[in-house]
């Protein structure tokens, strides 16, 4: 229960409250599935779409449309902008592109709440879209070069010769899931940090198998149904396993960190590479209260932190251990202070670290600087309703995904206690980054 003063109030500091209104999204689906032939723009147009539908927003002129995507073709430059040109909403509705990796959704949300808070907007859609069905394939170096140096060439004689490298310069570059100063994927990394902390591979199938009896168990009871729009013919997110159990998922094999052995990290404790867009809703009390839409919650503040996962002693999706503690500080609050912790299941050991290393005296210590532990947290407050590990992870559309859901989970709990009640979010992100926010209703 929320029960920690928080920081002085936005209004005290010139800061107007930030209204979390709810969101929308397509059903997650698995990769080279359901939306194989979809692009980012028409997954993120439909998520913006269902939001207007959804709130009435047809012919709104918004104060800005917030969103990114972390694999982009080239004709995806303007993204969001091309979405909200295709979606019910005003087209004099300002949009912009934003990537941080898999917090590009989150970070989108606190631009947006910023912006709100300043007075600069009166309403937001913050979130992002991906897919790894149409991931971009590039053509080589040697071959870009070729051509511009064919574009640039001041006569026949030179482009001949020059076009004569080209059989020589048609290499392709296949996407890969690899940090570009590692060469190691996010599942390696996670598998490297799961082994130095000792994570139990009985913990993260036991974390997995509730993740997906959680969700499922919300979708039956109607928990979704005002955040979800279908989307060529899915209802629900593919990737959902309501029969998941720790004993099914004991006979999968390892397949990140097997060549150090002891591995522990399965297909079913991770996330599979995942298609789909989301939205949430932000905007100021007023402009709510004009359009007689409900508050869900409350966007109080968020904090990014980034670690040294090249050369210093850091894992590579561990940076949320370091914004949490930053963030409590900033807001005079307790790790303890919360109703729900909604942390991205990118990987279940990855969230088992990231408990582990808050509930660590010497990690605490030594990695945050901080006098005690931040200490543990009640276990059946964490992602209650499911998370990434269920629904599947679009690298960019997670964030959008979480903010709506724990507004929502707020509102309910609210609800059926009269009481204030809080929410924390921790988003785990490639390139050693990491993006957290407290909502509270």
């Amino acid at each position: 229960m929320a029960t920690s003063p928080a920081r002085k109030s936005d209004a005290s500091q010139g800061r107007r409250r930030v209204a979390v209104l709810g969101g929308n999204r397509i059903p997650f689906a698995r990769s080279d599935g359901a939306y194989a032939n979809a692009s980012n723009q028409d997954m993120l147009t439909a998520a913006i779409t269902g939001a207007s539908d959804r709130f009435n927003l047809k012919g709104e002129r918004l104060g800005a449309v917030i969103a990114g995507a972390v694999l982009k073709l080239s004709r995806d430059f303007n993204l969001t902008r091309e979405s909200v040109l295709g979606s019910p909403l005003s087209p004099y509705t300002q949009a912009f592109d934003l990537q941080q990796a898999c917090g590009t959704g989150l970070q989108a949300a606190i631009v947006g709440a910023d912006g709100i808070a300043l007075g600069r907007y009166e309403s937001v859609l913050a979130g992002g879209v991906d897919t790894t069905s149409d991931a971009p394939i590039n053509f080589g170096d040697d071959l870009r070069h070729t051509l511009l140096a064919i574009r640039r060439a001041k006569d026949n004689v030179t482009r001949l010769k020059l076009l004569g490298k080209l059989p020589a310069a048609l290499g392709v570059d296949i996407p890969q899931n690899g940090e570009p100063r590692t060469g190691l994927s996010m599942g390696e990394h996670a598998a490297i940090t799961a082994k130095q902390m000792g994570v139990k591979r009985t913990d993260q199938d036991a974390l997995a198998a509730a993740s997906h009896q959680k969700m499922a168990a919300a979708y039956d009871r109607g928990f979704f149904d005002d955040l979800i729009s279908p989307f060529l013919g899915l209802y629900r997110d593919d990737n959902l396993r309501p029969n998941s159990s720790v004993e099914k998922l004991a006979t999968l094999k390892p397949v990140f960190g097997v060549k150090h052995g002891d591995a522990t990290m399965t297909a079913g404790n991770s996330t599979p590479l995942t298609d789909g867009a989301s939205v949430a809703l932000l905007s100021s009390e007023e402009w709510a209260a004009e359009r007689g839409l409900p508050v869900l919650a409350y966007f109080v503040d968020g904090e990014t932190a980034a670690v040294d996962y090249i050369n210093g002693p850091d894992g590579l999706l561990m940076a949320p251990t370091y914004a949490v503690p930053r963030l409590l500080a900033r807001n005079g609050l307790t790790l303890q202070d919360f109703d729900f912790y909604e942390i991205h299941e990118a990987f279940a050991s990855v969230v088992l670290a990231t408990l582990q290393a808050w509930e660590s005296a010497d990690y605490c210590k030594e990695r945050l600087g901080l006098d005690k532990p931040l200490g543990a947290i009640d276990r059946s407050k964490l992602n209650v309703n499911g998370s990434s590990l269920a629904a599947g992870h679009p690298f960019a559309a997670t964030g959008g995904r979480i903010v709506a859901q724990l507004a929502k989970q707020l509102a309910e709990k609210k609800a059926e206690t009269g009481k204030p009640v809080r929410g924390l979010i921790s988003v785990c992100a490639a390139g050693g980054q990491g993006v957290t926010a407290i909502l509270e209703a």
